[in-house]
């Protein structure tokens, strides 16, 4: 049934028969002319500065499926089909198949616990890939099996996402023990729990790990989900949570050819108020220039969450084989590994990104073919 039309001084209300109603101001709906968008590109071809704010209809009427509205500065009709006014009304976020919740996940989840999938599967299955990319999503972390024995086969994954993330690392990485490494990931030494690249202007989304080789003794991978632990801090230190949502801190990556710099809060939260980025390397935190009444708060909520971190509540560990990739949310789970020996086996695995763009555009395309 058509919904009801009330004309105000600023805006007009529609009134659906199931109790939904919309407010649609006048601007907001001459600026939203389906006409007013290039009918290839589906870009907004309007120009808003054409017309004045305070702009009104000369008449609105709801005939058939359709709002009608009739303006001063054109002559046909704007049309807009009631099913499509009545899903974008304003004040409601457009749906978006990539809104996926995460699942918080603690040390209890366990190696075990991590979510595994084909690789066979994701490469020639887009059912299996929409599957993938979800719950990869959802717990921020996943395991792929099965790899060819191919150091390009964990970048063929990568690819069925999206575009590779170019660093100064290069578009990918080999994390091996090497001589003068410009990176500790390029040694043998233990690695804390971080988040990648904090120094960049926009830390990289997905990182992808591809096992090769791991024959040596030790060199396990250790993970976390900052989210849990962001909202735990929340839970019981308020004041923590808010120092390290609130305060930004500077990050440096140098060596003789690079020198980038970026500052960033601990904790990024989206505009529900629901944490959306986790961002803490430090190691790659550089020598914090906050003033000095500050010092006190932020050091302790800082060391709060970095002990947070070592905690075996939050944190889980599992050995990769060759022929497994770990997939992971680097802006959101933390990850680290243990101490190895290099003379006992050789170690290793070849990396690249995929920013979390890439992701979720994947993500709605496939649900969009699937509808």
């Amino acid at each position: 049934m058509q919904p009801s039309l009330t004309l105000g001084a600023e805006s007009l209300e529609l009134r659906w028969p199931d109790g939904t109603a919309g407010t649609f101001p006048f601007i907001w709906l001459r600026d939203t002319d389906p006409a007013g968008f290039h009918p290839q590109t589906g870009e907004r071809a309007f120009d808003l500065t054409s017309v004045p704010l305070d702009i009104a209809p000369q008449a609105a009427e709801v005939e058939g499926d359709a709002l009608l509205l009739t303006w001063p500065d054109q002559e046909a009709p704007s049309r807009f089909d009631l099913n499509w006014i009545k899903a974008n009304r304003p004040g409601r976020p457009r749906p978006d198949p990539a809104d996926v919740a995460p699942v918080a996940w603690r040390g209890d989840l366990g190696g075990a616990g991590v979510p595994h999938r084909d690789a066979d599967a994701i490469l020639t299955d887009d059912a299996a890939l929409t599957d993938w990319l979800d719950v990869t999503k959802r717990y921020g972390l996943s395991i792929v099996d099965g790899l060819a024995d191919d150091p390009e086969a964990g970048m063929a994954v990568a690819r069925r996402v999206g575009h590779l993330r170019e660093t100064n690392f290069g578009l990918t990485f080999e994390v091996v023990s090497k001589p003068d490494p410009n990176n500790l990931a390029y040694t043998s030494d233990a690695l804390p729990l971080h988040t990648d690249l904090t120094n960049q202007e926009l830390p990289p989304g997905y990182q992808f790990l591809h096992c090769i080789a791991n024959g040596a003794q030790g060199g396990g991978s250790t993970f976390c989900d900052g989210v849990a632990v962001a909202e735990d801090l929340r839970a019981h230190d308020r004041q923590a949570f808010e120092v390290l949502s609130a305060v930004t801190v500077p990050f440096r990556f140098h060596d003789a050819e690079t020198d980038i710099r970026s500052r960033k809060t601990v904790i990024t939260l989206d505009t529900r108020g629901d944490v959306s980025e986790i961002c803490f390397n430090a190691h790659l935190a550089d020598i914090l220039d906050l003033e000095p009444d500050q010092m006190t708060a932020f050091y302790r909520a800082y060391r709060r969450f970095m002990e947070m971190t070592r905690d075996p509540a939050y944190r889980i560990a599992l050995r990769l084989s060759a022929g497994q990739m770990v997939v992971f949310d680097n802006r959101r789970v933390l990850h680290g590994r243990e101490a190895f020996d290099p003379s006992t086996g050789y170690r290793h695995l070849r990396g690249c990104y995929v920013d979390r763009g890439e992701w979720d555009s994947r993500l709605r395309v496939l649900r969009r073919a699937a509808e």
